[in-house]
């Protein structure tokens, strides 16, 4: 599929364009709250006005004289979304009056030679319209009061913005939707140097500080054939360690994007070990039936012996008893070392998610199981008549049997151990359901 043309929205902090992105593309995909600096990585996403499709940019705000970490990298990759650009959008406070940082800012896109228009937000209410005149001294002629908020002015800005680009085709019936992987894990522990890997490209902004990720970032990759969606999420902390806004947002989406995903790459620090937050955060994406895969990343800073592998992985298992079907890699994101071995087994988890066991074989299977030593009701023996496969992406197995109510955990345990015994299913949960049959 060709690519779309690509439009940059820009602007210093707490100016609303993480809004009007939000507005522009139809959902909430950027954070948005009262704290500067909400956006820091560049956010991604689709809008389509009038038969017009397009690729959409947030940007972090721009600050351009920081020089600390996170503004310097924010402008760093605000700079490589400008150079793909189509058209630049500007957004700036109605409400603030022209600032010094907005002249500032406008040059710098003005001297790019790309099309660019400035979107005058926070014009809430036809008394505000008269405060965008003042906007006229950037000296860009395509000045557009708006308010993303409420939606007005929107429309003639979208209008404008699309009036020289070429209607889209009709997409093409997609026969196979493409994988989504979470990356999950503690602040810091390497998530965003892996999606840059992965992705090879630098899509997420990685610094030394902790919680530098905000948004969920989205990253389409095409490896051997198959096609994965990448989400980058920032770090999980416990509530009570989540005191900004910002912070406690970005756990929130980082959950929500972790229940819309397929697999779950879990990152763990090979320096640090296992700590106590990880078998939280594991806890989730296990509660979540997603399929996951236990990254040890940094692998290559620790000591090095004859059993460091096989004991790292004895105190994973241990700690991380419920997620015994998911497989291990040990990994440097940094030096991307041992990568081919994590696409291979992305790839077989994937697949094992999707596997669909034929009923006959299933219940060839089930003759063979022996069911005597399982717990009885009321001294009646367990029955199981009948095993079937309900759905994949978890495989779910119903069981029809003598007995009304849920199995007990044992008989699910012994079940879902044969089963994967026989089948396989690496990675993945295996939800077993009960049925009485009179």
């Amino acid at each position: 599929m060709p690519k779309l043309p690509l439009i940059v929205i820009l602007g210093r902090p707490n100016v609303g364009k993480s809004t009007l992105f939000n507005r522009m593309v139809g959902s909430r995909r950027a954070l948005v709250g009262n704290e500067p600096g909400m956006t820091r990585d560049r956010i991604e996403g689709t809008a389509e006005w009038q038969g017009v499709r397009f690729d959409l940019v947030d940007t972090g705000g721009i600050v351009p004289e920081d020089y600390d970490t996170i503004p310097a990298e924010i402008l760093r990759h605000a700079q490589m979304a400008i150079q793909k650009a189509a058209h630049l959008v500007l957004v700036v406070d109605g409400r603030e009056g022209v600032l010094p940082l907005d002249q500032e800012l406008c040059s710098l896109l003005r001297r790019t030679g790309k099309p660019l228009s400035v979107a005058v937000n926070k014009i809430d209410l036809p008394m505000h319209a008269p405060l965008a005149a003042e906007f006229a001294r950037l000296g860009v002629e395509n000045t557009f009061p708006v308010s993303a908020e409420h939606g007005l002015g929107v429309e003639e800005l979208l209008q404008h913005l699309t009036r020289d680009l070429p209607a889209s085709e009709e997409p093409a019936d997609d026969p196979e939707a493409p994988v989504r992987i979470a990356i999950i894990g503690r602040p810091n522990v390497g998530k965003s140097t892996l999606l840059n890997r992965l992705a090879g490209q630098e899509r997420s902004i990685v610094t030394p500080i902790p919680g530098t990720t905000r948004d969920a970032i989205d990253v389409a990759v095409e490896h051997d054939g198959a096609r994965y969606v990448f989400v980058d999420t920032a770090g999980i902390r416990r509530k009570g360690k989540t005191r900004l806004l910002a912070e406690k947002l970005s756990v929130i989406q980082a959950r929500k994007h972790l229940e819309q995903a397929d697999i779950a790459l879990f990152i763990i620090d090979a320096e640090e070990g296992v700590a106590a937050l990880d078998t939280h955060i594991a806890g989730y994406a296990h509660e979540s039936r997603r399929s996951v895969i236990l990254v040890v990343n940094k692998y290559d800073a620790i000591p090095k012996g004859l059993t460091v592998t096989l004991d790292y992985t004895k105190e994973l298992r241990q700690r991380m008893k419920f997620l015994d079907y998911s497989p291990i890699a040990f990994i440097s994101a940094l030096k991307g070392q041992r990568l081919p071995s994590l696409w291979k087994l992305i790839a077989e988890v994937a697949a094992a998610r999707k596997v669909r066991i034929p009923t006959a074989r299933i219940n060839t299977f089930l003759q063979g199981l022996d069911l005597r030593r399982l717990p009885t009701s009321r001294g009646r023996p367990l029955r199981i008549y009948y095993l079937t496969q309900g759905a994949v992406s978890p495989p779910t197995f119903i069981a029809f049997t003598n007995r009304t109510g849920k199995l007990h955990f044992s008989v699910e345990r012994y079940l879902e151990n044969r089963i994967r015994e026989e089948f396989g299913f690496l990675g993945t949960p295996i939800v077993i359901k009960s049925r009485s049959r009179k």
